[in-house]
Formats: structure tokens, sequence, C-alpha cells
């Protein structure tokens, strides 16, 4: 899936859907809750990708705090991080625990 689905198809994540501004090459958004060990150590590695990747921006969500959002993008458990390019179009999605070196090579169809 891409974005959130609209009476028209496919609607683009924005600063709306998110509460944070899209990078200006890609997007990682992360979906966690409060007491999720993987979760903070996702945060980590995403915090981490997206300073050593220029004109990438990481964004946490609070899958509680927001479950509008996690039913309209179809999230089934935390963490989850979806890949977002420049437009807020979702091209990759992972569920769990990412590695360093996945993340990255997910920002390559990304970018």
């Amino acid at each position: 899936m891409t974005g959130v689905r609209g009476g028209e198809g496919v609607v683009p994540l924005g600063v709306a859907e998110l509460g944070a501004e899209l990078g200006e090459r890609a997007t990682l958004v992360q979906f966690s809750s409060a007491f999720c060990q993987p979760c903070r150590a996702t945060r980590r590695v995403l915090a981490d990708v997206a300073a050593m990747v220029p004109g990438v921006a990481h964004v946490e969500i609070d899958a509680e705090a927001a479950l509008d959002l996690v039913r309209a993008l179809g999230v089934d458990k935390t963490p989850t991080v979806l890949v977002l390019d420049a437009a807020g179009r979702e091209v990759r999605r992972a569920a769990g625990q990412p590695r360093k070196a996945d993340v990255i090579a997910a920002l390559g169809a990304a970018v």
C-alpha cells in the first residue's frame, strides 16, 4: 500500500497526517507504542540513518494516539517503519526492528 487510501485512490502522506515536515529527499516514519522495547532500538537506528543521509527526516508516531492513521495505513504491529519518497508516497514498509543496513538499502528506493 502507498499512502492513505482515499476516495479516488492513494493520497501521499504529508504534514497533516504526520504532524511533521517531510524530508527533502525521503522520510522514515516509525509507528511505536509506549512499552515496545524494539521501538526504542528502532528509534536509534532511524535517527542515526536520518543524521547520516542528507535530506532524510525521521518522524515517530505514537500508534495509540493516532489510531485513525494506523487503521488507514494498515499498521498491524509496532514498530512499523514506512519509507516515504520526497512527495510522501510510501515506497517501502517493514514491521519489526530493522537493521541499519536494511534501512539504508530501503532509502535507495525513495531517493
